[in-house]
């Protein structure tokens, strides 16, 4: 299991730099690093085990391809923050911003392996704790999952990742033999494009 030093997480975050780069190669590398939220003293995390890349300029499925509006203005600043978004009426999904201002790039969080604060996240998923092994894995094995989890609503959209309640930690990248690539989910336009990452017989991932 991804160990997670409560009292040193300020030395282990991402820098601006990381997620200031191509939003494939980001998407790929950010695999296995620790999404973290913390809520007065308590810690939330887990292990990133897939996601999604949309580019703003030929990736039609992205929510930036017709240009800056005020929902997705989030997606045009320098990569680093968080955007969120509300869909189908139903959940809100967390994207990471990329590349360089203007570009408009972002990654999905589509499958987080539960690590710290899982009875907090048990309570706001399923009313409950004690969770048995099938609910731990159905915990944020998803996009609203994920959302509904960690608390994170509009309130969240723009959240800095370097300077903020929200960060991710770093971790040794995940070696490419462990990475599988396929097409996105849930998408008709740019649907053959084979953006999404996930790592391999993670079962914490949404759909093999």
């Amino acid at each position: 299991m991804t160990k997670i030093n409560l009292h040193n997480l300020e030395k282990e975050k991402l820098n601006p730099a990381f997620y200031q780069r191509n939003v494939l190669v980001v998407a790929k590398e950010i695999l296995g690093k620790v999404f973290v939220k913390k809520e007065d003293n308590k810690i939330l995390s887990g292990k990133i085990v897939e996601v999604e890349a949309y580019e703003g300029k030929t990736d039609q499925a992205s929510h930036s391809f017709n240009g800056k509006t005020k929902r997705n203005e989030v997606m045009f600043e320098p990569g680093g923050l968080l955007y969120v978004y509300f869909t189908y009426g139903v959940h809100f999904c967390a994207n990471i911003v990329t590349g360089k201002k203007d570009e408009g790039n972002a990654v999905l969080l589509r499958g987080i392996e539960p690590l710290t604060g899982i009875e907090i996240m048990a309570e706001r998923r399923f009313g409950k704790t004690g969770l048995s092994d099938r609910e731990i894995v159905n915990l944020t094995n998803g996009p609203g999952k994920i959302c509904q989890a960690f608390a994170i609503d509009r309130e969240e959209n723009g959240e800095s990742l370097t300077n903020g309640k929200i960060y991710i930690l770093n971790r040794p990248l995940i070696s490419k033999s462990k990475i599988v690539e396929t097409t996105r989910i849930g998408i008709k336009k740019s649907a053959e494009l084979p953006w999404r990452f996930y790592i391999k017989d993670n079962k914490c991932v949404s759909r093999k």
